[in-house]
């Protein structure tokens, strides 16, 4: 009897049972050189599971990421009993046993392990092994061994699955550059061209450490490029620099003279300027903002700033859509390239509303006031411009774009402001050491983004300046409290407070100086880049440890006679402190690129104080003091430079004591003012020629500066200065100078100087002979 199958009317067949996995083998081919449970380890298909094919892909997938592996195939062996056994089939990889260098006699194998990737044990990848031939290269061309040859072998063993990569190494000699020629270059000199390389040829005392003069393969091109940019700047668009053309000649073994061909062709100059689709503005307005000039050397960059200038044009005035093309026509008949310069204007858009994006602690006000914009006003892309430039300068942020953003309505963008807030507080440890304040630790907390009265935002974000800093070193020490509100009442006017107190002995050796005050200051800018600042200055000073013969300097004149008394020791104590009561007025230029490593720009800033009179306290004098700087760019190689600084001052008692205490009088030398004599040593002496200082002093300094490597610059200067006993005696006949070099580097991201200066013309108390300067901060 056969047993039959009844389905009920109406119900489907019964659908099939899925395939199951059985067994799962891993079966190496060749050299089993890797255990087989890291195999399974990165895989998911198990006995007993369903069969899932995309899990196999996956696995697969997977074994080959490991990078253990030539090939990997999956073999399915199908049992009656729907049950697939999987077998899992692997070519693994040679793996590295040794890694050997040949012919390195002046490079160690352990440097040149630094250079590759690879590594013993790890599976041998010839691709690595090649790129790590090329990396082993590249570190002996940037040594100077620019004809060295590397190339590599690897000795497999089959039985063993490992193998021995060698690198075959010929050095050849450490080649420098002794001097870069040029042919076909008959418009411009080879100076000239010299001047754009990096690989210029060997430059004394300097190419040991900015490792110019080597010849380096990957900044050769790089050189080229420079040069066939340059060529067209000076409108020869044809420029031809052929790779194929450079020849290399050795006059001796480590000398190289390389010699580059240039196919100049003909030289561009513009022939007729035109202007298309211009409706708002005439065509003479453009000829008038336009730099270039019919007959002018064609030249790419400057004719792209003219189309910049134009949509700046227009985007002043809101036409923020406005798209200037500028289209090149050679001129067959004249030979020079007509330019037309295409306008597609747009509307005129106003400012709808201001949206920020992105400040998570700073205020909106805060943002909103250092904007030239505002709603209602035309879209001006010069002023959006300015205020992203006054955004970036508060420095509250590490980045601030501003951009129109459309809106629903006609005629209206919205200023979109996007920031991203920057880490604007630090707390500062460290020790240092100068030869004016010997050794020093310090200890100092700031925050540029402060806000006064808003405990829940740690006293973030209204923008307000606040720094405390303790200091104490050998010769001075400092603990000081600074406040700025830059908006006070909402308007551009800084209000700042300063508490401090400062002991010193390193401005004299007759006397410790003990310095207890405030201040509070008003700055406002003027017109244009001049800012003027108004302060008030209370400060009682006590003078400690006064030698014998110097008090007269400090006596104060009063009814009940002398107000010092003379120690045991023959030292003098001051009765009573000084108590300066003082108001000053300042003005203020600063258009420097840079504040430290100033390679252009300059600052001026004239100064005046009356302290006394009736402002009250036990000292009256006024004094006026000037300073400025200058820097001229020299080259653009290297960041030369040129500065020039000029200082002058008077001070002058007035009252009942009409004298000037010391610690008021004007002093030269040192690390600031005169680097080729020591601190204070320039100036009126006394008969054992101790410096008494003057009042009136006047210093010309002159420094030409350099990019070593960047930000590490070396410098001559030459310095020259008098201080004179009288006010207003500005006599330079007892002048004192120097000359010298120095560096200027940084260190724990503080400005560094260090100055050697030899004294040329001195007094018979001075000329002690070369002086060896170091300092934090600028000369300013």
């Amino acid at each position: 009897m056969h047993a039959q199958h009844i389905s009920a009317p109406g119900l489907a067949p019964t659908a099939p049972q899925p395939y199951r996995v059985g067994t799962v083998t891993v079966r190496f081919v060749g050299t089993a050189n890797i255990n087989e449970q890291l195999v399974r380890a990165n895989m998911q298909v198990r006995p007993g599971i369903e069969l899932d094919e995309t899990m196999i892909d996956n696995d697969i997938r997977s074994l080959y990421r490991t990078g253990l592996f030539e090939f990997i195939e999956v073999k399915r062996e199908v049992l009656p009993t729907r049950v697939i056994n999987i077998i899992v089939e692997v070519t693994p990889k040679f793996r590295i046993q040794e890694i050997r260098f040949e012919g390195n006699k002046n490079v160690k194998s352990h440097t040149l392990e630094k250079e590759t990737k690879s590594r013993q044990n790890m599976s041998l990848d010839e691709r690595q092994v090649k790129a790590d031939s090329d990396k082993i290269r590249e570190y002996y061309q940037k040594k100077g061994y620019n004809r060295v040859y590397v190339s590599y072998d690897i000795e497999r063993d089959r039985g063993t699955g490992y193998g021995t990569v060698i690198f075959k190494i010929r050095e050849g000699n450490r080649v420098k550059i002794k001097d870069i020629q040029f042919t076909g270059n008959n418009s411009i000199k080879s100076k000239t061209l010299r001047g754009q390389l990096k690989d210029t040829k060997r430059w004394w005392m300097w190419s040991w450490l900015t490792g110019s003069g080597r010849f380096k393969d990957e900044e050769f091109e790089d050189d080229l490029d420079k040069l066939r940019d340059y060529y067209r700047e000076q409108g020869f668009l044809d420029i031809e620099i052929p790779v194929s053309k450079v020849t290399y000649a050795y006059p001796t073994e480590n000398r190289l003279v390389v010699t580059i061909a240039v196919e100049e062709g003909r030289q561009y100059r513009i022939g007729d300027i035109t202007f298309s689709g211009n409706k708002l503005y005439p065509t003479p307005l453009f000829q008038l903002l336009i730099q270039q000039r019919p007959g002018m050397v064609f030249t790419p960059s400057k004719l792209d700033q003219d189309v910049e200038t134009i949509q700046d044009f227009y985007g002043k005035d809101g036409y923020l859509e406005t798209y200037v093309r500028m289209i090149r026509k050679p001129n067959i008949a004249t030979g020079n390239i007509d330019v037309e310069y295409q306008i597609n204007e747009s509307e005129q858009y106003f400012v709808e509303s201001i949206k920020i994006e992105g400040n998570t602690k700073t205020k909106g006000i805060v943002i909103i006031r250092e904007l030239n914009l505002g709603p209602g006003e035309v879209f001006d892309m010069i002023r959006m411009k300015r205020s992203k430039m006054r955004l970036d300068n508060t420095r509250f942020f590490e980045d601030a774009n501003l951009s129109p953003e459309t809106t629903n309505i006609p005629g209206r963008r919205n200023l979109k402001i996007a920031v991203q807030e920057g880490r604007t507080g630090n707390l500062q440890f460290g020790a240092g050491f100068s030869s004016l304040e010997k050794a020093v630790v310090f200890a100092e907390l700031s925050q540029s983004n402060f806000d006064l009265f808003n405990r829940k935002s740690f006293w973030q974000g209204a923008g307000q300046k606040f720094r405390i800093r303790l200091q104490l070193g050998s010769s001075s020490s400092e603990a000081t409290i600074n406040f700025e509100e830059p908006w006070f009442l909402q308007k551009e006017l800084h209000l700042g407070f300063t508490l401090y107190r400062t002991s010193q002995n390193y401005d004299n050796s007759y006397y410790d100086d003990v310095r207890l005050g405030g201040q509070v200051s008003l700055r406002k800018r003027l017109f244009e880049l001049f800012e003027g600042m108004i302060s008030y200055t209370y400060e009682e000073a006590e003078y400690k440890d006064i030698e014998s013969g110097y008090e007269q300097y400090f006596t104060r004149i009063n009814k009940d006679g002398t107000d010092y008394v003379r120690n045991a020791d023959g030292s003098v104590k001051i009765f009573d402190n000084d108590r300066i009561s003082r108001i000053g007025f300042q003005l203020l230029r600063d258009t420097r690129n840079k504040i430290i490593n100033t390679t252009d720009g300059g600052r001026i800033e004239l100064t005046y104080h009356i302290a006394g009179g009736p402002l009250g306290g036990t000292m009256d004098y006024y004094a006026l003091e000037f300073r400025g700087s200058q820097f001229f760019p020299i080259f653009r190689a290297q960041e030369q430079s040129l500065g020039v600084f000029l200082r002058a001052g008077v001070v002058e008692g007035f009252g009942d004591t009409p004298q000037v205490q010391y610690a008021q009088r004007f002093f030269l030398g040192g690390p600031y003012s005169l680097r080729g004599f020591e601190n204070r040593d320039v100036g009126p002496k006394d008969s054992n020629g101790s410096s008494m200082g003057g009042n009136t002093y006047g210093m010309l300094s002159v420094e030409y500066s350099f990019d070593i490597v960047s930000p590490v610059r070396f410098a001559f200067f030459y310095d020259a200065g008098f201080v004179n006993e009288k006010s207003y005696d500005f006599n330079p006949s007892s002048y004192n100078d120097n000359f010298g070099f120095g560096l200027r580097l940084f260190v724990a991201g503080a400005p560094l100087s260090l100055d050697f200066g030899i004294p040329l013309t001195t007094d018979k108390w001075n000329h002690n002979g070369n002086q060896f300067n170091f300092s934090f901060g600028t000369r300013f």
